[in-house]
C-alpha cells in the first residue's frame, strides 16, 4: 500500500488515499497520471510518481521527451485550426494542462467545439472542473478502442458534426491500444465516420527507443491498462491508415514543425525513449470495407 500524504481541503486534513475516487485502484499507476507528474503537475499519487521515477533512472531525460510531446499537441492543433478544422474530439484526453486544446482552438476561433473523451475516471473528474466555465467544450468517458461508443455519443453528437471536417487527436494514445485489440481498425473505424478533409494528429512511442528504457516501461507496465507496446517507426506510420500524412511527414515529435531552437537534450543526441509524431488528412470518404 502506499504512503497516505496529506493535504489542506477546506481545514480539514485529507489524506491522499481518501481523495482517490470510488473504482480507482490506487496501487496501479496511470498513464495519465504518470505524464501528469513528468509535465511537471500534481495530480498523481505516489504509485504513479514511484513508477515514474524509476523510468527516469534508465530514461534520464523522460520529462523533457513528455513536453515535446505535449508541445507536439500544441503546434499540431494550432496547424489544425489554421487549416479550417473548428471542431475537435481529443481521444485519451489525460489529465488537463494548460494550453489545453479547447484554449488553443478557441484562440484561433472562440466558436470552435471541442470534446475530450478518455475512459479514465479521475480524468474526467479534472476535465469537469476545468471545463465547468467553458464554452462549446466538453467531457466524456469513454474508451478509444470502440469508436462507435465515442461518434454516437449524445454529448459528442450535440457538438460535434461529423458530416463536417473534424480534428481527431490521438496522441500518445495508441502504444496503449494492444495490437489484439487492432489499433488500425480503431483508426479505420474513426475514418469511416469522419467527413473528408478531416485531420488526425497522432503520436506513439517507437521501438527505436533505448532498450533500457524500453524494458523499464514494458516490465513496469505489464498486465495493467497502461501496459505500453513499442512499435517501429514504419509500423507507426501505417497506423495512419487513410490519412495522408502532411510534410514534414512522420517525425520525432520535437521536429515536427518546430521552429530553431535548443536540442532536447543538453549537448544533442537522441531521446532514450522516442517519440514520433504527424498529422494526416482524409482526402476522401472510407468504405465500411476497411482501407487495409
Amino acid at each position: 500500500m502506499i504512503n497516505a500524504l496529506a493535504f489542506a481541503d477546506g481545514g480539514v486534513a485529507v489524506t491522499e488515499l481518501e481523495r482517490v475516487p470510488p473504482g480507482v485502484d490506487p496501487t496501479v499507476p496511470s498513464s495519465a497520471r504518470v505524464y501528469d507528474y513528468l509535465l511537471g503537475g500534481k495530480d498523481n499519487l505516489a504509485v504513479d510518481r514511484t513508477f515514474a521515477d524509476r523510468l527516469l533512472t534508465v530514461a534520464p531525460d523522460a520529462r523533457l521527451t513528455a513536453r515535446a510531446n505535449r508541445d507536439f499537441l500544441v503546434r499540431v492543433v494550432r496547424t489544425m485550426a489554421d487549416q479550417g478544422i473548428r471542431q475537435f474530439v481529443d481521444l485519451g484526453t489525460g489529465i488537463p494542462t494548460s494550453p489545453s486544446v479547447h484554449e488553443i482552438a478557441h484562440a484561433a476561433d472562440p466558436s470552435a467545439t471541442v470534446v475530450y473523451v478518455d475512459y479514465d475516471p479521475v480524468v474526467r473528474l479534472h476535465a469537469e472542473v476545468l471545463l465547468s466555465s467553458g464554452k462549446n467544450v466538453t467531457s466524456v468517458q469513454a474508451d478509444v478502442r470502440r469508436p462507435g461508443d465515442v461518434v454516437e455519443d449524445p454529448e459528442v453528437t450535440r457538438l460535434i458534426d461529423f458530416s463536417e471536417p473534424v480534428g481527431l487527436i490521438m496522441v500518445a494514445v495508441l502504444h496503449f491500444v494492444t495490437d489484439a485489440e487492432d489499433p488500425d481498425g480503431v483508426v479505420e473505424e474513426f475514418a469511416r465516420r469522419v467527413a473528408p478533409g478531416s485531420l488526425l494528429a497522432l503520436s506513439h512511442v517507437t521501438s527505436e527507443s533505448s532498450p533500457a528504457a524500453r524494458a523499464q516501461l514494458s516490465s513496469g507496465t505489464a498486465n495493467t491498462p497502461m501496459q505500453v507496446t513499442f512499435r517501429p517507426h514504419e509500423r507507426v506510420r501505417a497506423l495512419f491508415g487513410p490519412f495522408e500524412l502532411l510534410d514534414p511527414g512522420l517525425v520525432a515529435v520535437q521536429d515536427w514543425r518546430a521552429d530553431d531552437g535548443p536540442p532536447l537534450l543538453p549537448g544533442g543526441g537522441p531521446p532514450r525513449i522516442r517519440v514520433d509524431g504527424g498529422l494526416g488528412r482524409l482526402a476522401g470518404p472510407v468504405s465500411s470495407g476497411g482501407a487495409r
